[in-house]
């Protein structure tokens, strides 16, 4: 693939230095890995959207037949549960693993920092979980990866100091100061879209979209700037099936775009290999901590692709993945927690414990 630079506009209210600006693919980037994913072909085989409504049934956690399956006895959590004990529980030996290392912390946002909620419009956080997580800054370097615009999780998160992922990681911006922990001057200001390309591809299936399903009561069609999501967290069930086959019939023009499935919500997505495992990869290069061994990642995201980042820290046996999940499921992670309010735990936690550290005199 011939090596393209990304240029993008800075916005003007950004009154820093000009940003790095990065080629595509980046120069050390990973070798392609093969992503399990839901991808559109052009025809669509027969029966297909019947396999769609059952993924569908099976992203909702509140579905009966998802409940039943996720809550059969106690065992099989106790189980999944040795495979991926809580982080919290296992504090001491989770930050064991950093001794001698910089952290560098990912979070996903919703599921992670807010809770799912039905309108993703008011996923807000709190205030409490803002200040948890202006505290993990002021420690570690710290980045925001998410499905959604990069600029509307800022318009969530309001805090200048992190790294911003959006669109799946592929809209990426560092901020204006950069990281003392950091190696490299390229981590100040860095900025990096991928996909930049797509963009009129993009909005023009949005727009398809948006008039496609608007006699679904409850669909809601979401620009996020290099993706498009449609959500069916309000859509009942027996709709399904005919928003399953809009989606379809929308993108069999569009080859050079995929569809990936999330909690409740569909996935509209350049076909490019990037996604968050790429992003963490490139904002870890970023920093100056490629191939490194004195640094550890840690990643908590709740979501299906957030798997991309945990499959990545496994690679590199090196690296902390932690899943946001109260029920047993498939995943790369090493660690779990249940919700937000403990994913709030861990990270003031892990501020205390850098406090103590250093508050320790080293003989």
């Amino acid at each position: 693939m011939t090596k393209q630079a990304v240029v993008v506009p800075v916005p003007p209210e950004a009154a820093v230095p000009a940003p790095q600006l990065f080629p595509y693919p980046p120069p050390r980037a990973a070798g392609v890995r093969r992503k399990q994913c839901l991808q559109m072909s052009g025809a669509g085989a027969p029966g297909r959207v019947g396999g769609w409504v059952e993924s569908m049934r099976a992203s909702s956690p509140t579905h009966a037949r998802a409940a039943a399956a996720l809550a059969d006895d106690d065992g099989r959590r106790a189980a999944w549960m040795v495979q991926h004990p809580s982080a919290l529980g296992k504090f001491e030996q989770v930050v064991a693993a950093s001794k001698g290392k910089q952290i560098v912390v990912f979070l996903d946002y919703d599921g992670t920092l807010s809770p799912i909620v039905d309108d993703p419009d008011a996923a807000y956080m709190s205030d409490t979980m803002r200040r948890a997580v202006r505290s993990v800054a002021k420690h570690f370097p710290t980045a925001i990866v998410s499905g959604r615009c990069r600029d509307k999780v800022f318009e969530f998160v309001k805090l200048a100091e992190l790294y911003y992922a959006g669109s799946h990681g592929m809209d990426i911006k560092g901020p204006a100061k950069a990281y003392r922990h950091t190696k490299a001057a390229k981590a100040k200001g860095v900025l990096f879209q991928p996909a930049s390309q797509f963009l009129p591809m993009i909005e023009q299936v949005h727009e398809s979209l948006v008039e496609k399903t608007k006699d679904i009561p409850g669909a809601k069609v979401e620009n996020n700037k290099f993706c498009v999501s449609v959500h069916f967290r309000r859509v009942d069930e027996k709709s399904w099936s005919a928003l399953a086959d809009m989606v379809k019939s929308v993108l069999k023009d569009y080859p050079k775009l995929k569809l990936t499935q999330g909690r409740m919500v569909f996935e509209v997505r350049p076909t490019i290999k990037w996604d968050k495992g790429k992003a963490l990869e490139f904002l870890l290069e970023s920093l100056g901590f490629a191939d490194c061994a004195d640094v550890l990642p840690f990643y908590i995201g709740d979501d299906r692709t957030d798997e991309d980042a945990f499959k990545v820290l496994r690679k590199r046996g090196n690296g902390v993945g932690i899943l946001v999940s109260k029920h047993p499921k498939d995943t790369s992670a090493s660690y779990s927690l249940q919700e937000p309010a403990e994913v709030m735990e861990f990270l003031l936690r892990l501020v205390e414990w850098e406090r103590l550290s250093k508050a320790r005199p080293k003989w």
